[in-house]
């Protein structure tokens, strides 16, 4: 028995099988994510104190969350925090991405916020147009696949009760807590580094990489779980990546997106696989019909939204052409996700992130 004992307790910290047990409760869906009606929030407190805390240890603020919805007016006191690493700096964004401890306050039992504990709010870094961009791409891969985090437009104001001042409403996207995403999918947030690829679930591997093709995202990777979250199935031993923060993709294109140096791309325009080799093009073709299956949602997303200006929607409804030409051309399609096999080529890149790479640079500097 004793035996028995430590070595479950040995699979728990070689596996992390034991997070999984939270898991098992039954998922409760969540008011928040189940309506895509815009709504406005207002943050209020010391937000000057709060957008100057960037610090990577950086400490909960108090402030008061407000919102009205059908009507109703509520208002709670949490606490807020700045998160991030590339948009947390203030020569990149004015405004902070955020994140938004509700500490499960019992209040929400009745609103739209039940159930929520902690939530990360995108705000407007440089024009509040690419918020709504970004927010779009997370929609785009709902479609896809259940395994996918949900999201929520809004419109934030920040009120500083210190200066009396108020700042303008601007488009903020609320994203699903991760462990509440795992829990939706029966699975559990696996925190482990150095994860092989060709270890994740083939199929959603698939659906995630040319995915990630079509918007033109090369900013992301398995291995450092960079802008990638990992989920295990207590199911069973199947391993699934689920990707996020879209900003630097070529489909949303904000200006201060470029790809990294390492890859030898001109542009973020510029689309790149960033998969692992597969000589079989046989491989992809499950997954290229279900883009195709999708194609007509997945221009309805831009098609039907009254938000994005016209000159964005035809650029994003022709940057989506090309990919459904490359996908249903075999010289084209065999050309782009072969690339990975060139071994003269950068498809084997690994991007491992800024926070990666300064804490690699800090290492080095205290040798």
């Amino acid at each position: 028995m004793r035996f028995f004992f430590v070595l479950i307790l040995s699979l728990c910290f070689t596996w992390e099988i034991c997070t999984q047990n939270e898991t098992n409760s039954s998922y409760e869906p969540s008011p928040l994510f189940e309506s895509d009606e815009i709504f406005e929030i207002k943050l209020k407190g010391d937000i000057i104190k709060l957008f100057n805390d960037r610090k990577e240890n950086a400490k909960y603020h108090p402030i008061v969350f407000s919102y009205e919805i059908n009507n109703q007016h509520h208002s709670i006191d949490i606490r807020v925090k700045t998160r991030g690493h590339f948009r947390k700096m203030r020569v990149n964004c004015a405004i902070p991405p955020l994140l938004l401890n509700f500490d499960t306050l019992p209040d929400l039992a009745q609103t739209i916020f039940k159930g929520q504990n902690k939530l990360k709010l995108v705000t407007t870094c440089v024009d509040e147009k690419f918020v709504v961009q970004e927010y779009l791409v997370y929609k785009i891969y709902q479609l896809i696949t259940e395994k996918s985090f949900r999201v929520r437009l809004v419109k934030v104001i920040f009120e500083d009760i210190n200066r009396n001042k108020i700042r303008n409403a601007g488009y903020g996207i609320l994203l699903e807590d991760q462990d509440k995403m795992a829990v939706r999918n029966s699975s559990a947030i696996r925190k482990q580094l150095q994860v092989n690829p060709e270890t994740i679930d083939k199929e959603y591997f698939l659906k995630m990489s040319v995915f990630q093709f079509l918007i033109g995202n090369t900013d992301w990777s398995i291995q450092y779980l960079h802008n990638i979250k990992i989920l295990n199935s207590e199911n069973n031993s199947s391993l699934y990546a689920v990707p996020y923060d879209f900003d630097m993709s070529g489909i949303v294109n904000t200006p201060y997106a470029a790809p990294a140096e390492a890859l030898q791309l001109s542009s973020v325009r510029d689309r790149r696989y960033r998969g692992y080799c597969l000589d079989d093009m046989s491989e992809f073709e499950s997954t290229f019909q279900l883009f195709n299956e999708l194609k007509k949602e997945i221009y309805a997303i831009y098609e039907n939204n009254t938000i994005l200006d016209k000159a964005y929607k035809k650029n994003t409804l022709k940057y989506l052409d090309r990919f459904y030409e490359i996908i249903n051309d075999k010289k084209l399609s065999k050309r782009e996700f072969r690339y990975p096999c060139n071994p003269n080529g950068t498809g084997n890149i690994v991007i491992q992130g800024l926070k990666k790479y300064k804490e690699k640079d800090k290492k080095n500097s205290d040798k």
